[in-house]
């Protein structure tokens, strides 16, 4: 009995032990967890991890991590396949441990990780649109003022403009301006997922001579203060496939700035410094004439003088009862022969008591600018353990501009830290403070106390030095020294005394959080804010020429903006090679500005600049806008076998700017790539070859306060008034439409290769404020306006046309062709949209041409085009404006070539553009007063116009016989049969220049903005790794370089680049009084400890 009981029990046992093995060999898993990250140290995100010979694996989330279970048990002889593109595949063996896997980069892959919208990390294999990458290095490479100056000539489709000035405030856009508002153009600039806003305040006007106008003044825009020490990236994200998760501010493109991190460093602490000393000059001038001084052609000796019959000049009346002739601003006197005549003495501040000689002083423009310098030091602070990352920064520019008492200090700090809290979250943390002082910023514009209208009025026989005393004797403060025309400011008194002065403090802050939730789900949270608070003035002495009993100006400038993220993100591989990566999330955004402005025009005490000194109470005007956007959005990346990509996007805005009928508007994109060379075989030659399509829909909307009736503010206390623009409650979105094709080809080992794209862009529902007939009470009213159309092409070639073990060249040669065409305007309104109009040039959009043609004036021309010359012997006048040309170029190309060489590299950057037309205020002033080398035709012999004082014509048009003054007008004349006959009356030069020239001739002083750039050259060179063996420095370079060098160009003055600064809007194609182009040299040192 017992031996059959204990019989049972071992059978029992048997059994259960039998069936527990059975049981864990059916439950048996392995987990695989680990993260996968680059040399450095940088998080993978996408990267494949999947065990060898089976189908079970995972993709890395955010931070590089990937968990998954296997459904057998895995051993050490298990292998595990790392996969990424751009780096080489490794194999490892199967640990019950974390893995941490390091990938290398492959030289022979050309693909990269690209920065998406939203942050998001993708490979740009996978792409189904355009986006170029510019490294850090290559900014601050030639270190310009402002950091987006270093994009120009490095991206296909991109346009930078700039107002001028130390600060060299700029517009960016991508693709052609596709805005019939002029300031509705703007590229987006994202900064570590923060949008900035870039609102610029100028009350200024470009053109306000003769009138009581503020000066345009460029304070700077919300990213000019970006930090180039702190850029680790620049991605450009060109069509709207690429935007649209960014809304309706990203229809103009989103320039994508990353900021340098602790991720890259070596572990331990670390430190680094750069040094920037350059040297600004002026890059180019204008051919000024010294063949003739101050004077007019009317100026001839009466009978009984000492000049009776000869062309004088005197600074007031002479000894002899000469008539003086010292008052006028024109070049069209006397020639400088050595003559002695009676000019001003700067002891006496007035007619000298003898004459002098007759002398042009060549350098009496020249020698009011210095050589200017920028000094920047920056050092950072790096630390990395196993956990997280650390960068602290800290950088000091100090600027001397190229005009004395100009230029700006500026401070910068910047802290970026990440740490992996638990196993599930990071968080990371970057925050900015910037700190700029300008003790004054050269106004800009043409207008009467402005350098630039000084330099254009500026006589030949004048000495600089005459005017350097400021003011005159015994009233110093009181009234400045204008020894020639009280409409011309002293520029001495210009640059000490009508100074403007800024102080602004700017933080940009983010905080992330990312929870792994699971394998395949990851929680990320984010929130930035933008605050800048800028506190400036103006300041006019007394005898100013504008405000005459001077004016003082203090402007408080207060902007925000606040942005909020959430994003849920789901990852996954599947049987057959598909890989899905989908998010959806949302965005709140909140926007404020608050302008607190208060002037007095008029000073109880002279030099003294406060509120309180005003004659009379502060005029104060307060301007507040707030906007509000809420999104949701979702982005869908479905590949299979990293062959083929579907980008699927969409998101729904909902503006507190629209009216409440339409204030949500929702937006998709869908995009696709073909990996063509992994799905056919292809010769051997091809290294790579994608195709890529997408087509996307953007939204956009406006500024507040466009939907109901609002009260502007009032020049008196406690009073409004109605706004001059009618409101409108029915207006919609902005919608841009955009389609695009192109392909990506390498070949020859990537030494070869072709990036090419089209674009289609339609923007229609343009949100505008045009004309109204006054009658109706208002000026202007909102409405939608018509459709816009961008079409066009860009080309990138990069080659390696020589590599051998020390010697490499690399070539890339960027080309861009845009096709700018309003093809509507709202129905019922005027045929002529008015975009911009300064002076008496105007920007005006019709159907069938561009939101960037040039209107205004021209000659008159008969069937044959000849000048029609009339009665007087001038040109004749048109009645009507006319379309004179296009501001936009026809194409636009750069070319850079690097040279490496051991430790040497040598890096020449070449830019330009064909077509374009620029108008020149500053051209048609100096050529009415003969102040230019093209003004001497005609009086020089041997110029075309040139008649000798023996030419009988002469005498016969009842002139006294003078030599280079007169001349008979090119052009036809009209017969009284309707027929034209050559023109042969005599008139004098200076009345032909004056009414060829004249202001609003907007076809003689326009020019054909083609230039040529030597933009930028840099020599480098990196000590070898041996000479640092014994010394601290774990790595060190030195370099020199050089910007904006040289141009070539057809246009006459300073920049074929220059565009009209005129309130915040900057006006491409017109130019009214601009600046110089600094021209600079550089030194740099960079050492890392």
């Amino acid at each position: 009995m017992e031996t059959k009981v204990l019989t049972n029990l071992s059978k029992s046992m048997a059994i259960l032990a039998i069936s527990s093995l059975t049981t864990h060999a059916i439950q048996a898993q392995s987990l695989v967890r680990g993260q996968v990250t680059d040399t450095k140290g940088e998080p993978l995100m996408g990267a494949t991890i999947k065990v060898k010979n089976s189908q079970e694996g995972a993709i890395t989330d955010l931070d590089g991590k990937f968990s998954f279970e296997s459904k057998r048990t895995l051993t050490a002889k298990d292998r595990l396949e790392v996969k990424y593109v751009g780096f080489k595949t490794q194999e490892i063996e199967y640990s019950n441990k974390a893995l941490q896997v390091h990938l290398e980069e492959d030289a022979e892959e050309i693909n990269e990780v690209v920065v998406t919208a939203l942050g998001i990390k993708r490979d740009e294999k996978g792409l189904g649109y355009a986006t170029t990458k510019v490294e850090g290095s290559q900014i601050t490479g030639t270190m310009p003022a402002n950091w987006s100056s270093a994009l120009t000539g490095k991206v296909a489709g991109l346009s930078i403009i700039s107002s001028g000035g130390p600060l060299s405030t700029s517009r960016i856009s991508v693709r052609g301006d596709v805005s019939l508002n002029a300031n509705g153009n703007n590229a987006l600039v994202v900064v570590d997922g923060v949008p900035l806003s870039s609102p610029m305040t100028n009350p200024g006007m470009a053109y306000g001579a003769g009138d009581a106008a503020e000066l345009s003044v460029d304070y700077g825009n919300g990213f000019s203060d970006l930090n180039p020490e702190d850029i680790e990236s620049i991605q450009v994200l060109k069509g709207a496939s690429a935007t649209a998760l960014y809304g309706s501010r990203a229809a103009n493109g989103v320039i994508m700035v990353t900021t340098k991190s602790g991720a890259g460093a070596k572990k331990g602490l670390g430190v680094s410094y750069s040094a920037h000393v350059s040297m600004d000059n002026v890059m180019r001038w204008p051919d000024y004439q010294y063949e003739f001084g101050q004077g007019q052609a009317k100026n001839i000796g009466a009978e009984g003088t000492a000049y009776a019959g000869q062309h004088y000049y005197s600074y007031g009346a002479g000894p002899d009862g000469t008539p003086s002739t010292g008052g006028t601003s024109s070049a069209f006197g006397p020639r400088f022969e050595g003559q002695m005549f009676y000019q001003y003495s700067p002891e006496n501040q007035g007619r000298a008591d003898a004459a002098t000689p007759w002398v042009a002083y060549k350098d009496n423009r020249k020698d009011l600018f210095q050589t200017g310098y920028t000094l920047t030091n920056s050092v950072a602070l790096t630390g990395k353990s196993d956990r997280g990352n650390l960068r602290a920064s800290i950088t000091h520019t100090k600027n001397e501009w190229i005009l004395p008492n100009t230029g700006f200090q500026r401070v910068s700090a910047m802290v970026s830290a990440a740490q992996q809290i638990s196993r599930a979250l990071r968080v990371n943390f970057k925050t900015s403070y910037t700190y700029r002082k300008i003790n004054n910023t050269p106004a800009l514009g043409y207008n009467s106390n402005s350098i630039a209208y000084f330099l254009i009025f500026q006589n030949p026989n004048v000495n600089l030095d005459w005017l350097r005393p400021m003011w005159k004797k015994g009233q110093e403060g009181l009234e400045q020294l204008q020894p020639y025309s009280s409409y011309i400011g002293n520029p001495f008194v210009t640059l000490y005394e009508a100074e403007n002065p800024s102080e602004k403090h700017n933080v940009v802050s983010t905080v992330s959080a990312n929870l792994k939730l699971s394998s395949k789900f990851d929680f990320m949270i984010r929130s930035g804010i933008q605050l800048s608070a800028d506190q400036r003035e103006q300041h006019r002495p007394i005898s100013d020429v504008v405000f005459r009993n001077g004016f003082f100006k203090k402007e408080n400038v207060f902007d925000y903006e606040l942005n909020s993220d959430a994003l849920l993100t789901y990852h996954d591989s599947y049987d057959g090679g598909f890989h899905l990566n989908a998010s959806v999330g949302g965005n709140m955004m909140q926007q404020r500005y608050d302008l607190l402005s208060a002037s007095v025009n008029g000073l109880i005490t002279p030099g003294v600049y406060k509120l309180s000194n005003g004659i009379s109470n502060p005029n104060v005007v307060n301007t507040i806008r707030r906007k509000a956007l809420n999104s949701l959005y979702f982005t869908a990346n479905l590949s299979w076998q990293s062959k083929l990509f579907l980008d699927v996007t969409g998101r729904n805005d909902w503006s507190s700017t629209l009216p409440r009928n339409h204030r949500s508007f929702f937006y998709p994109s869908v995009s696709a790539s073909a990996v063509m060379n992994e799905l056919f075989a292809l010769p051997d030659p091809v290294s790579f070859f994608k195709l890529r399509a997408s087509f996307a829909q953007v939204g956009n909307d406006t500024d507040p306060y466009k939907t109901s009736a609002y009260y502007d503010n009032s020049n008196f206390p406690g009073a409004a008034e109605v706004a001059s623009t009618l409101y409108n409650q029915d207006f919609k979105p902005e919608i841009s439409t955009n389609y695009e094709a192109g392909f990506d080809f390498r070949m020859f080992d990537n030494r070869i290769g072709v990036d090419f794209s089209f674009y289609y862009n339609r923007t229609k529902n343009q949100i505008l404020d045009a004309p109204l007939d006054p009658t109706t009470g208002y000026s202007r009213g909102t409405i939608n306006s018509g459709c816009v159309r961008n079409r066009g092409y860009e080309l990138e070639i990069t080659a390696t046309p020589v590599l051998t073990r020390d010697f490499r060249w690399n070539t890339t040669l960027t080309w861009s062709k845009n096709d700018n065409k309003i093809l509507s305007l709202a129905e019922g309104a005027d045929e002529n949209q008015v975009i911009s109009t300064v002076g008496t040039a105007s920007i005006i959009g019709r159907v069938g041409g561009t939101t960037g043609d040039l209107w205004g004036y021209k000659l008159v021309r008969d069937p044959e085009g000849n000048v029609i010359i009339g009665d007087n012997g001038l040109p004749e006048q048109a009645d009507e404006i006319e379309y004179v040309g296009t501001a936009y170029a026809d194409w636009k190309a750069g070319w850079y070539n690097e040279f490496s060489y051991k430790g040497f590299k040598l890096g020449i950057l070449l830019d330009g553009q064909v077509g374009g037309t620029i108008y020149s205020m500053s051209f048609h002033k100096m050529m009415e007063q003969g102040k230019l080398t093209q003004s001497l035709n005609g009086r020089l012999p041997g110029t075309e116009y040139y008649m000798d004082a023996n030419d009988p014509r002469i005498a016969a048009a009842g002139y006294t016989p003078q030599s280079g003054m007169y001349m008979i007008a090119p052009g036809v004349v009209r017969n009284d049969d309707g027929t034209f006959s050559p023109n042969t009356k005599v008139v004098t030069i200076e009345s032909f220049y004056k009414e060829y020239y004249r202001r609003a001739n907007v076809e003689t002083n326009s020019f054909d903005a083609s230039f040529l750039k030597i933009r930028e050259i840099r020599l480098e060179y990196e000590l070898p790794k041996k000479v640092l063996e014994k010394s601290p420095f774990s790595k060190a370079s030195i370099a020199v370089y050089g910007r904006n060098l040289w141009c070539f160009t057809d246009y006459p003055l300073f920049d074929p680049e220059s565009v009209a600064l005129d309130g915040s809007s900057m006006v491409s194609g017109i130019e009214t009084g601009s600046l110089p182009t600094t021209r600079t040299f550089g030194f740099n040192l960079n050492l890392t400890f």
